[in-house]
């Protein structure tokens, strides 16, 4: 990874039909191949996937004037409306993306905006207003909610809005311990410009390698550090945007009651009010010390018993992760303890860091032993850490090899989790009974509150026919049960246009109407990512 001027060179493109690191792509483990026909019998590989060069996409619906005023802003050599590029900005990377990935007819945006400055990135969307030309703001190409679909609308077309180039730590504060940064700073870039100043930001979702720092905030990304340090959006400061009505900038003090926070009307957005190009964020010294140790126990009901205690008491480890017997027993089978992992009970990963590990270590393993956990030392914590980043690999090489494998997540209060886990479980595995499948639920809490925490399902199954057309279906369900279980509709994968139809039920008839006036008043022509969050009717004060 190399600097230039400031900042920090991405080093892989992403794989076009994949997660990640095309290089990094492996088959399954011989372990895992082992365990699938025990979990859900014989799996047939599907056909093989379509290659880059063979999809088939409509020609760009720009006109050579919409290039050419397009041009005028950004460069003409910041255009791109090749079939490869085009393809590489036609959705996130959910399971459903990837599924439509392997088809040969696609749909993606009609051209890729590469803006280099907060002035050009409000010049594109004044341009695409005058044009009716609809705006997909892009990061690190991560959603997996269906955030980045090329949905244009009621307009002529659409592009993807990439943000690459608005890459960089503009501002150091060491004193007060903030920075701003670029909107399309990657997470590893971001790391590596403070630390090179002896700081840290500190958030580490799975997405890391790729997501961006603006991508982090349109979504109110959660890192797997939230248990010391937070959600992502409580350590945003401020935010510069632009909107298709005028700029904004925003968080002037640490603190102020001069009317709402309008911060956070834009954390959560997704881009349908305005496209965030700058972010300050707090930052903390690099910790000098870290400290691993896992747990086990008897069973889930246990952990989150002890998860629960060691939160309320506070102070306790900066990493929190407690994975059910299913998700514990795949865990074993990836590093070949088969056998082990077809025995019950639960396991936490705990890491320390700080200054002061060992007192809040001891206080933490009191609590935890005190709930019926027992410590099994560092080396299974350090494992998963290590391979923290790379469990999207899995997925792919699941689906390659026949199996369905998709997450949701979602959260409650303590004295509702494994009520609404339960609820969650049962919708999938009913799903998939319906549709002649078998399937198996994983499930871990990795974001702690006081109040309550998390639940993360991975479902893995055997559908031999439709998996897209299947699959949603029985996410209707889920979303359905989750709701009236409840629990929230997204934690911190966002609404994107995956979850926008049960927005309603969490917030309400006059939660969505405040959200639609503020649409309307900053995107009245509704050119920001059409039909995510909020539905266009909704918006324009229909329905």
């Amino acid at each position: 990874m190399g600097s230039e001027n400031g900042r920090v060179a991405v080093t892989a493109e992403m794989r076009w039909n994949g997660w990640g690191d095309p290089a990094r792509a492996s088959d399954l483990p011989r372990a895992v191949r082992m365990m699938l026909p025990l979990l859900l019998g014989r799996v047939h590989r599907p056909a093989t996937p379509v290659e880059l060069a063979e999809v088939a996409l409509a020609p760009s619906s720009l006109q050579e004037d919409d290039l050419e005023g397009l041009a005028a802003v950004v460069g003409a050599e910041h255009i791109d409306i090749s079939s490869e590029t085009r393809i590489r900005h036609a959705g996130g990377r959910s399971t459903p993306d990837l599924l439509r990935r392997r088809r040969p007819q696609q749909t993606s945006p009609d051209a890729v905006v590469l803006p280099g400055t907060h002035d050009e990135v409000a010049a594109v969307l004044r341009a695409c207003v005058d044009r009716r030309i609809a705006v997909i703001p892009f990061g690190g190409g991560t959603s997996v909610v269906g955030a980045l679909d090329p949905e244009r609308g009621t307009h002529r077309a659409v592009v993807s809005l990439d943000l690459r180039r608005l890459s960089g730590l503009i501002h150091f504060d060491e004193a007060s311990g903030e920075a701003i940064l670029a909107a399309g700073t990657t997470g590893p870039d971001a790391e590596a410009l403070l630390a090179a100043r002896g700081f840290e930001l500190g958030h580490y979702p799975q997405s890391f390698r790729y997501a961006t720092i603006g991508g982090f905030a349109a979504a109110r990304s959660s890192g797997q550090n939230s248990a010391g340090h937070g959600r992502f959006d409580s350590m945003v400061t401020g935010l510069r945007v632009a909107t298709p009505t005028g700029d904004i900038e925003l968080g002037r003090s640490p603190g102020s009651s001069a009317g709402p926070d309008l911060v956070r009307v834009f954390l959560g957005s997704e881009g349908i009010f305005g496209v965030i190009t700058e972010v300050r964020v707090r930052v903390h010294p690099v910790p000098r010390d870290r400290l691993f140790e896992a747990w086990t126990f008897a069973d889930f009901t246990q952990g989150v018993e002890g998860l629960r205690r060691v939160t309320q008491h506070g102070g306790g480890p900066t990493v929190l992760r407690l994975s059910d017997e299913a998700e514990t027993a795949v865990s074993l089978a990836q590093v070949g303890r088969i056998g082990r992992a077809l025995a019950k009970g639960a396991s936490l990963v705990s890491v320390y860091e700080g200054d002061d590990i060992a007192e809040r270590r001891g206080r933490t393993s009191a609590i935890l032993a005190a709930a019926g956990g027992i410590s099994s030392g560092e080396g299974a914590a350090e494992g998963w850490l290590s391979g923290r980043f790379d469990g999207p690999y899995l997925r792919d090489s699941l689906l390659d090899a026949g199996v369905f494998c998709e997450t949701l997540e979602t959260a409650t209060t303590w004295s509702n989790l494994l009520h609404l886990r339960a609820a969650v479980t049962s919708a999938l595995r009913a799903g998939f009974e319906d549709a002649g499948a078998r399937s198996y639920v994983m499930c871990h809490v990795s974001h702690v509150y006081p109040t309550g925490a998390s639940l993360y399902f991975t479902v893995i199954a055997n559908l031999r026919s439709e998996p897209l057309d299947t699959w949603t279906q029985i996410k209707r369900r889920v979303n359905d049960a989750l709701l009236a279980a409840g629990g929230t509709i997204s934690h911190h994968h966002a609404v994107g246009r995956d979850h926008a139809a049960w927005l309603e039920q969490e917030i309400g008839d006059t939660g969505v109407r405040i959200l639609a006036a503020i649409k309307r008043e900053l995107d009245p022509t509704w050119i920001l990512n059409p039909g995510a969050v909020i539905s266009s009717d909704r918006a324009r004060g229909r329905g």
